[in-house]
C-alpha cells in the first residue's frame, strides 16, 4: 500500500463539527504544515483567526481560504522574537476582535542537528528566542485577555523528548523547556481562569517531513515508502498521523469540551509512546 494511503484514509471519515463556534484564536507559527492545518481546521469548526508571522503575503493566502470557509481572519505579521512587534501584535488582535479564546504557541526555529556539546551556546540562544521566550511573553501578553473569556494557551511540543539520539538534543532542549513552561503557566494562570495544555506529535506526515525522508531516502538507497514504513513502523497504527489529524487534536483542547484539561501534555502519534 502506498504510504500516503496509509494517511489520507482516516481523514476522508471526519467530518467538522462546530467545536470552536464563535470563538477568536491567535495562532503563531503560520507556515506550511501543521500551522496551515492549525488555521484551516478551526475555521472548518467555526472559529475565527488572528494570523501572525512574518511574511505578509503568505499570511494574506491562508486569510483568504478561511474566509471562503466563512469565517474572519485578522493578519498581523510580526517577528514574534522582537518585545515591540509582540506588543504591537497584541493590540492589534484585541482591536480586531473583541474577545481572545485561545493562544496557539506553534511557531518553532529549528536547532542545530548536533551533538549538544558541540553546539555553539549563541544558537541555542536565537533559536529559543522563538521557542521558549516567544512563548512564555505571548502568554503573559495575552494573559487578560484569555481571562475575560476564561481562555486557554496550547503550546506545540514534540515527541523528540521521548527520544535519545544526540543529534536531537538541541531540539530537546527547546521543547523539554517549553514544557516546563507550559506546566508553571498552567499554575500560575489557572487561578485566573486560563488552562494551558501541550500537543506533542511524533512525525507528522507533512511537506517537511516528505522532503526529509526523500533525502533518507537518497543517502541509504532506498525508497521513500521504505522510509516512510521505517518511521511508522514503531507506532500502534502503523502509520504516521497527518498535519489536520494533530491539528485537530490540538483544538479539542480550545474547546469547551476540555474545560476542566489544564497541565496536560497530549500525544498525538498514532501509538509511537504510550505516555
Amino acid at each position: 500500500m502506498p504510504a500516503d494511503a496509509h494517511v489520507t484514509e482516516p481523514a476522508e471519515n471526519y467530518r467538522p463539527v462546530p467545536l470552536l463556534q464563535d470563538k477568536v484564536i491567535v495562532l503563531s507559527g503560520v507556515g506550511p504544515g501543521l500551522g496551515r492545518s492549525l488555521a484551516l481546521e478551526a475555521a472548518r469548526m467555526g472559529a475565527d483567526l488572528v494570523l501572525v508571522s512574518r511574511t505578509e503575503r503568505k499570511l494574506e493566502k491562508l486569510a483568504a481560504e478561511i474566509r471562503a470557509l466563512g469565517r474572519t481572519a485578522a493578519v498581523v505579521p510580526a517577528d514574534i522574537t522582537d518585545e515591540a512587534q509582540r506588543v504591537t501584535m497584541v493590540e492589534r488582535a484585541t482591536a480586531a476582535f473583541d474577545r481572545i479564546d485561545c493562544l496557539i504557541n506553534n511557531a518553532f526555529a529549528i536547532p542545530p542537528m548536533d551533538p549538544i556539546t558541540q553546539i555553539d551556546p549563541a544558537a541555542l540562544r536565537v533559536v529559543n528566542e522563538t521557542n521558549v521566550f516567544a512563548p512564555l511573553r505571548l502568554s503573559a501578553l495575552f494573559a487578560d485577555a484569555l481571562a475575560a473569556s476564561r481562555g486557554s494557551i496550547i503550546m506545540l511540543n514534540s515527541c523528540v523528548s521521548y527520544s535519545s539520539q544526540p543529534e536531537y538534543s538541541g531540539y530537546k532542549l527547546s521543547k523539554g523547556a517549553l514544557a516546563h513552561l507550559a506546566s508553571s503557566l498552567a499554575t500560575e494562570l489557572g487561578p485566573r481562569g486560563i488552562r494551558v495544555n501541550s500537543v506533542a506529535p511524533s512525525y507528522v506526515y507533512e511537506d517537511i517531513n516528505k522532503a526529509y525522508f526523500d533525502w533518507l531516502a537518497s543517502q541509504a538507497g532506498v525508497t521513500h515508502d521504505d522510509i516512510y514504513r521505517e518511521k511508522a513502523a514503531p507506532t500502534d497504527l502503523q502509520r504516521l498521523a497527518a498535519p489536520e489529524e494533530v491539528a485537530r487534536a490540538a483544538l479539542f483542547l480550545a474547546s469547551d469540551l476540555a474545560t476542566a484539561v489544564t497541565g496536560q501534555m497530549l500525544t498525538v502519534d498514532c501509538g509511537e509512546f504510550h505516555r
